[in-house]
């Protein structure tokens, strides 16, 4: 297969030091690429350098001629924002008049409405952005495409629409994501960037994850085998040296000296041993013995107390031990509700439409990350959330708190403004996990996490005391945390019975909705037709075989216990006993 682009010995210094170290790669014709690693690893730099907007410090970048590469940045150019669509699109081609044509092909081919082609840019979405990005690197016919954080703040329409763009593209591409789910489906081989190491496997995101960590557990036992022997012939070498020196023997001061030399290289040949990921994410919380945490009763929900209502929260209710997902495109209203709740929260309101347990402690994760304060230093801005928690109150479990959350001491008198994204994220979790909360109210709060956060914050979510009403896009966080799903559509907030439903509900055309399942609580209506009832107990049991046939860390318990209890209903009203 054809190769079009070769790195030798790729070099980047920072002040901090190597970012890449001796970096050696191929890219061919058709490859299919998931780049992979934590924040800071330094993915979005190594696009720069294969895109030539970065310089590394040493070795080569060999381009094949045959290869058209096209960057598809992270970020909108601040100067398209005052352009209509279609002239956004036009302008990478604008003196090129024999491509013009393409651009009114390729507004239908991006899902754009006619009308929208002279909507100015700023007035988009973040979905639309993001195909505005691809189409402009689509003019140019590219057989590589270089696509940085693509998925990034993208509801859950556009990102099923980014990945049928993805799974229908002909030529290569590099992705970084930090969507598991989204790579493991595009992808074919991954290039995981660690320790200034790049670690290259012909497998998924989720497979080459897997072998990474195998190879680091057989790395270690390496390096811990290798250390057995260094420290022996260490002892050796000191022992034999001092026996020279005491009886003056000049052999045994040789072999002291030949042993030393082995040990040396020995250490110099060492197993790497990865130091792993610089903080682990965790989630303390507490259970209230509480029939209900939080309850809507016909609440109308709205960007701002003047404006028109974005949809209504009918009936339903949030108890202890509830994980419950929200779901809705971009706009829809699914900030607002949280907001419009903990805004009723703060000012302890008294509201028919809106109830919450007077007994609760509740937190609230803010996508922009304004609940800490700017002028704060670290330990600082963890006083409100610590000052809930008695065992959390002390300056010295503060700092203590930090530094096992990756701030050094040495930090903890710096300000929360000079935080990068993922920073503030960190501390602002770090927060929520002093507090010890019973409920809390998390607003797209995987936003600013690697793959890594999302699989630490899914599993701590999961095993969360308290309850949660968890606004994301991401599929994997949602289904690994959730319990229960609620979905904002056609003016209305309706329950679910499993993550693929409420998934189904967002992609159905207007006027093709479905028929939301009740849950099995407060379930006042059952179909009527026996043959739609037959019908679906006959894909729940296929739904349920085929995932207990999966190895147990693949498996959807919390979608096999909604399946199992619409069953039980099922079976209940059709009169079938086990």
């Amino acid at each position: 297969m054809t190769t079009l682009i070769s790195t030798q010995a790729l070099q980047l210094d920072t002040h901090d030091g190597f970012l890449f170290n001796e970096l050696a790669f191929t890219l061919r014709q058709g490859d299919r690429i998931g780049l992979i690693g934590h924040n800071g690893c330094g993915k979005s730099t190594l696009l720069g350098l294969l895109s030539g907007t970065r310089e590394a410090t040493a070795g080569t970048i060999h381009y094949a001629r045959a290869c058209r590469l096209q960057h598809v940045e992270q970020h909108l150019p601040a100067e398209l924002a005052s352009l209509s669509l279609y002239d956004a699109l036009l302008a990478p081609v604008l003196d090129q008049p024999e491509l013009h044509w393409r651009v009114d092909s390729l507004l239908a081919e991006l899902g754009f409405e006619h009308e929208t082609a002279q909507v100015p840019v700023h007035s988009l979405s973040g979905g639309q952005h993001t195909r505005l990005l691809l189409g402009r690197a689509l003019l140019q016919e590219p057989n590589v495409l270089l696509l940085d954080e693509p998925s990034n703040h993208l509801d859950l329409p556009s990102l099923l629409w980014l990945e049928q763009f993805l799974l229908r593209w002909r030529g290569a591409f590099i992705l970084v994501s930090h969507d598991q789910r989204l790579l493991d489906n595009v992808a074919t081989r991954s290039w995981i960037l660690r320790d200034s190491r790049l670690y290259d496997f012909d497998l998924p995101c989720g497979p080459a994850l897997a072998a990474l960590a195998e190879a680091d557990v057989a790395a270690a036992a390496r390096h811990a085998a290798e250390q057995k022997e260094i420290d022996r012939l260490a002892v050796s070498s000191t022992r034999l040296a001092l026996w020279g020196k005491i009886y003056d023997n000049v052999g045994m001061a040789r072999k002291a000296k030949s042993m030393q030399r082995r040990i040396d290289k020995l250490q110099d040949e060492q197993s790497f041993v990865s130091d792993g990921a610089p903080w682990r994410l965790s989630l303390r919380g507490k259970a209230l013995a509480a029939d209900q945490l939080l309850a809507l009763d016909g609440l109308d929900v709205r960007a701002v107390p003047a404006s028109p209502v974005l949809f209504q929260a009918g009936q339903l209710w949030l108890k202890p031990g509830d994980r419950v997902a929200l779901l809705g495109a971009n706009g829809s209203g699914k900030s607002s509700l949280l907001r419009l709740c903990w805004q009723a929260i703060q000012a302890q309101e008294e509201r028919s439409d809106l109830r919450y347990h007077k007994a609760a402690n509740i937190g609230y994760y803010d996508q922009s990350l304004r609940q800490l304060a700017d002028t704060a230093d670290l330990s600082d801005a963890l006083y409100p959330f610590a000052v809930q928690n008695e065992a959390a109150r002390s300056q010295v479990a503060r700092k203590q708190a930090l530094i096992a959350a990756g701030f050094p001491y040495a930090r903890h008198g710096q300000m929360v403004a000079t935080l990068s994204g993922g920073e503030r994220a960190r501390l602002l979790f770090l927060g929520l996990s002093l507090a010890s909360y019973h409920l809390l109210l998390l607003d797209e709060p995987s936003n600013h996490l690697d793959m890594q956060g999302k699989a630490e914050l899914g599993q701590a979510l999961r095993g969360f005391a308290g309850g949660c009403l968890l606004v994301s896009h991401d599929r994997d966080l949602i289904e690994t945390a959730c319990n229960r799903f609620w979905v904002v559509a056609d003016g209305q907030l309706e329950e679910w019975p499993d993550a693929a439903s409420a998934y189904a509900r967002l992609s159905v055309e207007d006027g093709q909705a479905l028929t939301p399942v009740a849950r099995v609580e407060h379930a006042s209506a059952i179909l009527t037709d026996i043959d739609l009832q037959l019908e679906r107990l006959c894909e729940l049991e296929q739904l349920l075989a085929e995932d207990l046939a999966r190895k147990p860390r693949h498996q959807k318990p919390a979608s096999q216990q909604a399946w199992q209890a619409e069953l039980e209903q099922l079976n209940q009203s059709l009169g079938i006993t086990s």
